[in-house]
């Protein structure tokens, strides 16, 4: 379970790795904002929303759907006067679709593994690192090795204690 960072899924190249739907719902949110602009925008995100509601062979026909439909707008470029150089003109719809994309084949792993019961957000492991915070900065001051030594037991341990 990991929260959308970029190469973390790369690390892990024999284990099943599934990205926050959560996360990955805030990074399109990051780039198209909860009230789009443009119509691209809109149907984006639209589509974003229904990621916990569906499954991966119909969320990628639709978002391939998106693509086909608005591909001449999010390549859309601007140029700088008197450069060859040029930037994307929609670089935020364009960014929000390409972390969908990118992301694709780790959005819907809690699905293909259902025996691993595998969550499809980070919401139980946020909540057990947050015990585990708690538990260690209540021993404010400690030295490295000896708050590893802490963290290592409270892992163990499940977090309890």
């Amino acid at each position: 379970m990991i929260d959308g960072r970029r190469g973390l899924a790369g690390v892990f190249k024999d284990i099943p790795v599934q990205v926050c739907h959560f996360h990955q719902l805030k990074i399109v949110t990051k780039y198209l904002t909860r009230r789009p602009k443009t119509e691209a925008g809109k149907e984006l995100r639209r589509l974003a929303l229904t990621l916990s509601r569906t499954n991966e062979k119909t969320f990628s026909t639709d978002l391939d759907q998106w693509e086909k439909k608005w591909r001449g707008f999010i390549r859309e470029r601007t140029y700088i006067v008197g450069t060859n150089r040029f930037y994307y003109t929609h670089k935020n719809v364009r960014s929000a679709f390409l972390s969908l994309k990118r992301n694709l084949p780790h959005l819907f792993t809690f699905q293909k593994y259902s025996d691993l019961n595998i969550p499809n957000t980070t919401n139980t492991v946020d909540g057990c690192f947050a015990s585990i915070k708690k538990k260690v900065g209540a021993h404010h001051g400690l030295r490295k090795d000896r708050r590893f030594k802490v963290i290592s037991e409270l892992l163990k341990n499940n977090g309890k204690e």
